[in-house]
């Protein structure tokens, strides 16, 4: 294996705001040519964040871009999740009681432990060293798999490995929204290609949960969101 191979990393790519921004992160930060982009279909309702992955795969020239489905594991865990439940609708942000904001609506199970696997997996089997994945901290409501706890916990089972390693990285944990945002902004990421709202019409209906986290970080970055044509 060369050694520009053993440095690179595999990125989780969803095609949303803050995988965005990781991907052109780890690029500028390895070398495109050393970055590996992973997206799933997971079964969700629909697939509009997969068009915007492919775009910004190809805008930051990495090595790599897979498309793994994994629509199984929506009819997997069906009516557990407003994102994969046909019953379920997809809540507004306004609706959501203060006991969802612990476990949202939202929350799909194990999604990201699921993920995380599969990623390390293929970075083992590619003899990448890291995983990079886009958890940041939500401002009204949360997701366990998305704290520097789970990250801690979840590398410490990967030690475990008695052959080639693979670390988990998070940059992004601790970090709101809003300070991914103007992140992504200094290195020139096209919000204008990115995919936030849970509902996946022709465009964002601007009031699910996903949708008002967006609209409230680019109103704190103080400009406007390409990806909506608000004005800041």
């Amino acid at each position: 294996m060369k050694n520009e191979e053993r440095n690179g990393a595999v990125v989780l790519l969803s095609g949303g705001m803050d995988s965005a921004a990781l991907l052109h992160f780890v690029a500028r930060r390895l070398g495109p040519g050393r970055v590996h982009a992973l997206s799933f279909f997971y079964g969700q309702k629909h697939a509009r964040e997969m068009e915007m992955a492919r775009w910004q795969a190809g805008r930051a020239g990495v090595a790599v871009h897979r498309e793994v489905d994994l629509s199984f594991f929506g009819r997997l865990v069906g009516e557990a999740s407003a994102l994969t439940g046909a019953a379920r609708n997809v809540p507004d942000q306004a609706d959501l009681r203060p006991a969802d904001l612990q476990q949202p609506p939202t929350y799909v199970p194990n999604r990201n432990l699921v993920f995380l696997s599969l990623a390390a997996a293929y970075a083992e089997s590619a003899g990448l060293p890291e995983v990079y994945y886009g958890a940041q901290t939500q401002d009204c409501y949360g997701y366990w798999d998305c704290t520097p706890e789970f990250v801690e916990r979840l590398n410490g089972v990967l030690r475990l490995n008695r052959g080639s390693r693979v670390a988990i990285r998070a940059p992004f944990a601790g970090k709101s929204k809003a300070e991914v945002l103007k992140i992504g902004l200094a290195m020139q990421v096209d919000y204008t290609h990115t995919w936030t709202c849970y509902r996946g019409g022709e465009k964002p209906c601007g009031l699910c949960p996903s949708c008002a986290e967006r609209i409230r970080a680019f109103k704190k970055a103080g400009i406007a969101d390409p990806g909506r044509g608000d004005s800041a």
